[in-house]
This record gives structure tokens, C-alpha cells and sequence, in this order.
């Protein structure tokens, strides 16, 4: 099993990075701030415009080091690849799989029914925990709204990909109308009218699209290491520059891992007004000691412990990404039937 991903995060979007022998050196206005050893690393994400030297580039591409690039406020930008590993037959079945409407449908079927089933929990969770402070009866009629579209995906046995596309929109637009709810704490400064992505509106989709954007390239990384193309998807359509099938794989992890560590974060206190500024187009980003605050909870987040639905074993959240690409990866290879889907409990 790999690892925790050692990764190195770039947060001040006035940092640029370079290469001097097996280090990296990280700069900020010109002024040398510190140098990393690259043996340390598997992974590098910037969230800096200044970008990074040719050199490293290189080197993290020959050295099979994740850097990927985003702006400050979190949205994807790049990553640099470098010779690609793994299965040429277990990417040629997918490049297969992925042209058959038939096969797609069946795979982001199951999928859906991963998110479909872990965002019920993460409300049902909420009214079981705090049923004096949040509209229960509001709370439980959305739930079982979301309920009955995992009863249908389950009795229909060929639904085509643009109807799926259509019940995962309407259960995403069910989920996120009572999203507000699940905040407890300062309800003045957090607050949530619904989801606005580029620009972010408010705080706490600002703290929803960068947390996406990080777990996003921890299950682009997670496929490319089970020689999966991060690309070519079976839900999202390709799109130049578009990590599909990772944009497929996170959908189960974005209530029970990226929406939950927000909420707790807002409820916990450990986020306050001060830790954003507001720009002249309404766009909300964070500050770079924000982002430095999050990343580190999220760090913590991702060694916590639970049980694998489908395994059985205890793993740690970072493992997560790469337990489902794996699963996928058998799925493909037809040792699994069907691909399991990830089912918080």
C-alpha cells in the first residue's frame, strides 16, 4: 500500500520555484525563503501565477513528482507529466471502455450512487447530532428526495450517461439547498446561498473550491499511480485540459471527505472574517496564512483512520483516493465485476 503523499504546497501567489542540483529553491519577490530536497517529495501543487524554472519542471517530470499548478483562489490551472507508467493494456481497455455508452453508464452509474448515498449521510449525520439546532423535518424531506434517486439507479438496469448527467444535477441542486443548514457557527461571516465557482462569491465557497481543487489532484495522482489516464473519464465528457475520470472518482469523496472538512472547520472556529478579502469584482479569496491554516488541518484530515467499506480495513483518508482508483483500475481488468463504490459509514 503507498504511502501519505509527501507533498509541498506553494501558497503565496508571489512565489516562484527553481532547481539547484536535487533541491528546490523557493523564492518569493526575488528574496531566497528556502530550499526543499526533491527526494523528499512525490508531490508539489502552487497555487502561485509565477509558476516554476524549466529545470524543475524537468526534474519533477524525470523523478515522476506530481506539479501541478492552480490559481491563488484554487482553481486548476496545469500539472507537468512526465513518462507515463503502468499497464499499456489496462489504459488502452479504458481508452476502450470509455468510447462504449453502454459500459460508461454503468461504471458513473455506480459512482453516482457513491455520492448520492455519502451526501444522505452527511445530512442524516447532521440531523442525528445537532436535531435542537438545524430544521430536521426540512433536512430529512431532502434526504429522502436524494434517497429516491438511489432507488432508481439501483432498479434501472440501462440508463443513458445524459440522464445520469440530469439526476446528478438535480441531486446536487437538492444537496446544496439545504447546505446552509449543516453550518452551526457564524452564521454572519458563513453563509451559503448556493454554489458560485469561478469567482468564488462568498467564504465559504472559496474554502469549497480550494479544498476541491486539492483533492482533485490527490485522485489525479491516485489513478496516474495505478496507471490509470486521469483524463479519460467515463461520466464528465473529455475536455482539453480536463482531468475527467479524476473529476468522476472525487464525486464520492466530496461530501463524506472535502464538504465535511469545510463544515468542520466553520463550526470548529478555526476560520474567521478576517481570513479572506473581498475583491473589486466580488470575487472572495483567502489569505496566504488562510490557505497555510487549511492545508495544515487538511494534512491532519488525511491521516485519520476509518474503515474501508468495501475492504474491511482500516486505512487513513489519504489512502482513500487510491484505494477506489485500484478498485477501478480490478474493475477494468475484469477482476471485479463491477466497481465498488466508496460508501462512508
Amino acid at each position: 500500500m503507498r504511502k501519505l503523499l509527501n507533498t509541498l504546497y506553494i501558497v503565496n501567489p508571489k512565489t516562484y520555484l527553481s532547481l539547484d542540483g536535487e533541491n528546490i529553491i523557493v523564492k518569493q519577490e526575488e528574496e531566497f525563503k528556502t530550499r526543499v530536497p526533491l527526494h523528499n517529495l512525490e508531490s508539489i501543487v502552487s497555487f502561485s501565477y509565477l509558476g516554476a524554472s524549466p529545470a524543475l519542471m524537468g526534474a519533477c517530470a524525470k523523478r515522476g513528482i506530481s506539479l501541478t499548478f492552480a490559481t491563488p483562489n484554487g482553481r486548476f490551472l496545469a500539472n507537468v507529466v512526465g513518462e507515463e507508467t503502468g499497464s499499456v493494456y489496462l489504459r488502452k481497455k479504458q481508452f476502450i471502455l470509455s468510447e462504449n455508452e453502454e459500459q460508461c453508464s454503468k461504471i458513473a452509474k455506480n459512482m453516482l450512487v457513491g455520492k448520492f448515498y455519502n451526501s444522505r449521510f452527511v445530512i442524516e449525520r447532521t440531523c442525528r447530532d445537532y436535531p435542537l439546532r438545524v430544521d430536521v423535518e426540512n433536512l430529512k424531506k431532502k434526504s429522502q428526495l436524494i434517497k429516491e434517486s438511489i432507488q432508481f439507479l439501483y432498479s434501472t438496469e440501462n440508463v443513458e450517461l445524459d440522464t445520469l448527467r440530469g439526476i446528478e444535477g438535480k441531486v446536487a441542486s437538492q444537496y446544496f439547498e439545504v447546505f446552509d443548514e449543516l453550518i452551526l457557527s457564524n452564521k454572519h461571516d458563513f453563509y451559503f446561498k448556493g454554489r458560485t465557482k469561478r469567482p468564488p462569491l462568498d467564504n465559504v465557497n472559496a474554502m469549497l473550491s480550494f479544498i476541491y481543487t486539492i483533492l482533485s489532484n490527490d485522485v489525479a495522482s491516485a489513478l496516474s499511480s495505478v496507471g490509470l489516464d486521469p483524463f479519460v473519464g467515463f461520466m464528465h465528457k473529455d475536455r482539453p485540459g480536463r482531468r475527467s475520470l479524476a473529476l468522476d472518482l472525487m464525486e464520492e469523496l466530496r461530501a463524506p471527505l472535502a464538504d465535511r472538512f469545510v463544515i468542520t472547520m466553520i463550526n470548529n472556529k478555526q476560520v474567521c472574517a478576517s481570513d479572506f478579502v473581498k475583491q473589486d469584482n466580488g470575487a472572495i479569496l483567502m489569505k496566504d496564512e488562510t490557505r497555510k491554516k487549511i492545508i495544515s488541518a487538511w494534512q491532519k484530515k488525511k491521516q485519520e483512520e476509518l474503515t474501508h467499506p468495501f475492504l474491511k480495513e482500516k486505512i487513513s483518508w489519504g489512502l482513500v483516493p487510491y484505494v477506489q482508483s485500484l478498485l477501478l483500475a480490478r474493475h477494468l481488468r475484469g477482476d471485479l465485476e463491477e466497481y465498488p463504490p466508496f460508501l462512508w459509514k
